[in-house]
């Protein structure tokens, strides 16, 4: 039984191995071990390493993009932990709120378990705060929110809105 295939072949690569000089042959070690080395280098090292300085920029990143998740977190849980309220407190804490932050610009109609929010030139400050208060306060929910920009302002000049915001309460 021959070798295979590549018997013919190791025994040229072994004939000419030993037509070598020793010189010859150290230098062909030499340059095999240089080219396993560098093919070692591209393969394995190389790769590691820029995964390694890549890693620390990137879970910089992933952390900055967690940190605003979290605190939504902490705060849903926070809310989650709050007394539930009955509709009427509900719906006298939402009505406090409104002519607390709102004042004349928005007016406040109750049908059932659905509140809406009429607003006429309401400041973006304003409005920001009330839907915090709502959420916080009364455990009201925006369903719907149809709001405009009002008019041409002045650059610098407060965003007011117009529109509606339906709610839905507890």
């Amino acid at each position: 039984m021959n070798g295979g295939p590549s018997a013919p072949a190791r025994g040229g690569l072994a004939a000419a191995w030993a037509r070598l000089a020793e010189r010859e042959r150290r230098l062909v070690l030499l340059a095999a071990s240089v080219l396993g080395l560098a093919l070692i280098w591209l393969l394995a090292v190389s790769p590691a390493l820029r995964t390694l300085r890549q890693a620390e920029p990137q879970r910089a990143a992933l952390a900055a993009q967690a940190e605003p998740l979290q605190r939504l977190r902490a705060e849903a849980q926070a809310l989650q932990a709050l007394p539930r309220l009955g509709h009427d407190e509900a719906l006298r804490a939402l009505e406090a709120s409104v002519r607390q932050r709102l004042g004349s610009s928005a007016q406040l109609s109750v049908v059932g378990e659905r509140a809406q929010l009429v607003l006429r030139q309401a400041s973006a400050e304003a409005l920001a705060q009330w839907l915090a208060d709502a959420r916080a306060n009364a455990r009201a929910n925006t369903v719907e929110a149809r709001l405009t920009r009002a008019g041409d302002q002045a650059p610098g000049a407060p965003v007011l809105w117009n529109g509606t915001l339906s709610l839905a309460l507890p």
